[in-house]
Parts: C-alpha cells; sequence; structure tokens
C-alpha cells in the first residue's frame, strides 16, 4: 500500500521531541521513538534481574538488528554485523588489506565526511597513496572524475552514497564498474542515506557497505554496521580483531586466530549491548513505513525546501535535481552560522556545516508547514526580527 502525506504524519506521535520544537535535523541526529525508553529499560531489567545469564539475550540481539538493517540495503539474514561506530568499521576493513605492494593506491572524493579521509590517510604510514578527487563546485564530485583516477595500482575506492555536507547521491555503478575492472574493491559508506534512499547492496556491486543507525534510522549512537559481500570472507582477514572475531570465541583457545567462516569474522570485540536495545525502534519503524514510502516524501519535502531557499535569495549548496539530491538541502547566506545558533535558540533545530552552510533534513515525520515555518523564521532572522 502506498502510504500518503497524511498517513506518515500520523507517525509523529512515535516522536515525542516533535511536539517541543521543529526538528529538523535527522540527518545528524534522528528523532528518538517514544518506545525507545521502553527497550532501554528492557535492556537494564534484564542486566539488573539476570546479571550475566543476561548475554543469553543480549548476544543474539547483534544479528536481530543486523538483520533488521539488512532489509534495508538487500543483504541476506546473517550479514550484517553491528559495532561501535564507523572509524571502527573503517579501521576494521583497512585493516585486510596489505599497501606494501604496488596495488597501494586509495581513491575517494575530497567531499567525504572526515572520518573517512583520516582513515585512510594514516596509512601512508603503511605505504598507501591517497589520491582525492577534487569537486568543481563543493556540491558534487564527477563520477568520470573518479572513475579516472582508478587504475591497475588501484586498491580500494571508499566512497559515500550520500554527500554529507550537500546531499548529493553519488553514482556508484561506473565507480563499482570501473574499480572492479581494475581489481581494485569499493567500500560504500551509506550513513547519509540509508533510511532514505533505497540501498540494494547486491544490485550495485559494493564489496562492503557501512554505515550506522545514529541519523535517518532514528537508532542513537553507538550502532554502526558492516556489511561485507560473502564472497570476499576468505579474502578478507582483519588484523584489527576481538575475541568475537574467533571461529569459536568460548573456547578461549591461545593458539591463534581461527576466524569465524561469516561477517562475524568482522565483529571485534564485546558489542555494545545498550545500543542495540536503542537502535531496534527506529528500525522497525523505518520497516514498517518502507524506504519507498520516505524516499518519496523526502523529494517532496527537499524540493519544496529547495525552491523556498530560492525564491529568498538563499545560496542552494545541494542538486536541484531532486533525483540526485539525498534527506537534506544545504542552505547558505551571510553569517549563515550565526544565523544557525539563533534558530536553535528559536527552537528550529537544524545545523551548520563549514563550506556548505544550513542543513535542513526533513524526515517522514515532518509536514511541509515545518518545512515553510524554518525559512519563515530564517527570513525574519536575516531582517533583525
Amino acid at each position: 500500500m502506498r502510504l500518503d502525506a497524511d498517513a506518515l504524519l500520523a507517525r509523529r506521535s512515535d516522536f515525542p521531541i516533535l511536539s517541543t520544537c521543529t526538528y529538523l535535523i535527522s540527518n545528524s541526529l534522528g528523532a528518538m521513538p517514544a518506545r525507545t525508553r521502553e527497550r532501554l529499560n528492557e535492556y537494564a531489567d534484564s542486566w539488573a534481574q539476570r546479571g550475566v545469564i543476561a548475554w543469553e539475550e543480549w548476544m543474539p540481539m547483534v544479528t536481530r538488528v543486523g538483520d533488521l538493517i539488512g532489509r534495508l540495503i538487500n543483504a541476506s539474514p546473517g550479514e550484517v554485523t553491528i559495532l561501535q561506530n564507523v572509524s571502527i568499521v573503517e579501521s576494521i576493513l583497512i585493516s585486510c588489506l596489505d599497501f606494501s605492494g604496488k596495488r597501494n593506491k586509495v581513491v575517494y572524493s575530497a567531499l567525504e565526511f572526515p572520518t573517512i579521509h583520516y582513515n585512510w590517510e594514516a596509512q601512508r604510514r603503511n605505504g598507501a597513496r591517497i589520491e582525492m578527487v577534487r569537486s568543481r563546485d563543493g556540491i558534487a564530485v564527477d563520477a568520470q572524475a573518479v572513475c579516472d583516477a582508478i587504475d591497475d595500482t588501484t586498491l580500494a575506492v571508499p566512497i559515500s552514497h550520500v554527500l554529507f555536507r550537500s546531499s548529493h547521491i553519488q553514482d556508484i555503478a561506473p565507480i563499482v564498474e570501473k574499480a572492479h575492472r581494475c581489481g581494485a574493491l569499493v567500500f560504500l559508506d551509506v550513513y547519509q542515506s540509508i533510511g532514505t534512499v533505497p540501498i540494494d547492496v547486491r544490485g550495485l556491486d559494493v564489496d562492503a557497505c557501512v554505515g550506522g543507525c545514529l541519523k535517518w534510522l532514528c537508532g542513537g549512537p553507538g550502532a554502526a554496521f558492516l556489511w561485507v559481500k560473502p564472497e570476499l570472507y576468505q579474502r578478507l582477514k582483519p588484523a584489527m580483531v576481538g575475541w568475537f572475531a574467533h571461529k569459536r570465541p568460548f573456547d578461549f583457545d591461545m593458539r591463534g586466530m581461527e576466524f569465524a567462516d561469516d561477517v562475524w569474522r568482522f565483529a571485534g570485540g564485546t558489542s555494545n549491548v545498550p545500543a542495540l536495545y536503542a537502535a531496534i525502534s527506529g528500525l522497525e519503524i523505518i520497516s514498517e513505513i518502507e524506504v519507498g514510502a520516505i524516499r518519496r516524501r523526502s523529494m517532496e519535502l527537499t524540493a519544496f525546501a529547495a525552491a523556498r531557499a530560492l525564491e529568498d535569495g538563499l545560496t542552494l549548496n545541494s542538486p536541484r535535481d531532486a533525483a540526485r539530491r539525498g534527506g537534506h538541502i544545504t542552505v547558505d547566506f551571510p553569517n549563515a552560522r550565526q544565523a544557525s545558533e539563533e534558530l536553535i535558540r528559536r527552537k528550529f533545530l537544524v545545523d551548520y556545516r563549514p563550506a556548505a552552510g544550513i542543513r535542513i533534513a526533513p524526515h517522514f515525520y515532518n509536514s511541509r508547514e515545518e518545512v515553510a515555518a524554518v525559512f519563515e523564521e530564517i527570513r525574519n532572522i536575516r531582517n533583525g526580527r
């Protein structure tokens, strides 16, 4: 059944913060579902009442949360593992690679989220050669330019599905095709797209997919995820490991690492159990609504927001074509940082990013009236009211 705007707005009562402010920042931190408090109470109760036996409940939560994410990216059950953040996830993937040979080049865009850059840049000490593809306009990176940078010495191409500053949707298919033709791996970061843009890791043919529950999935911090193409399990052996990566972790075997045969080989150490409980409700709600419905609503709201920005003479630092734009728009004008701070003081929750501007991110639970109101408030602030 195709959900309309009224059906989506009927879910507003699931998110308490929406009654206290105009919440347009789900690209940074999704609104907390009301039932998340109940889930966290379940965690506290299980610890308080069962003590160490609570691990019988906690361990399966990794797979349970992973499978909910898997449904959103077209992964099979048991193929997604949960870690604490994308920096850890990216580091585990990096630790599978050898930069000592001629194939030691890493290609990505200059508009990636900084943690991606920091992690890969640190590998220069291990022999990595980093090539960052520049953007002509600060909004998009030409896919052909990325392809041109990939050659037979390229080892990995870590790229974002949606760019965090501008909301540009990267054209993934030609990059994957060129990378694979040259023998390179593609690691796709979907943090800014999952929950608001449809994702198909098998259709895209990427080698790994990373992201987290913090943003559009309304799952809070501490629950990032990793999917790796199952055909690569035996090839990718991480050097950054933990006891849960062992095939039989409860053997406590000191003879050496025998990797799990499945995605658990990338799991590292003990899970962040409270974050698993925090993540479930948002994932369930997104699954109930379906990302296709969210995408349609998102395109409507961001198109309206983009039109208002241009009508008001603001600089739009996001693609004008809704099909090339993710879940938020970025607008800029003189003193935008200060205006962002004033908007927050007035309970219009947005954020500001340097070299970009104010990010405005309506989710399925936001109304057209709320989007109109934030632009009216920006106009008031610019006019000194």
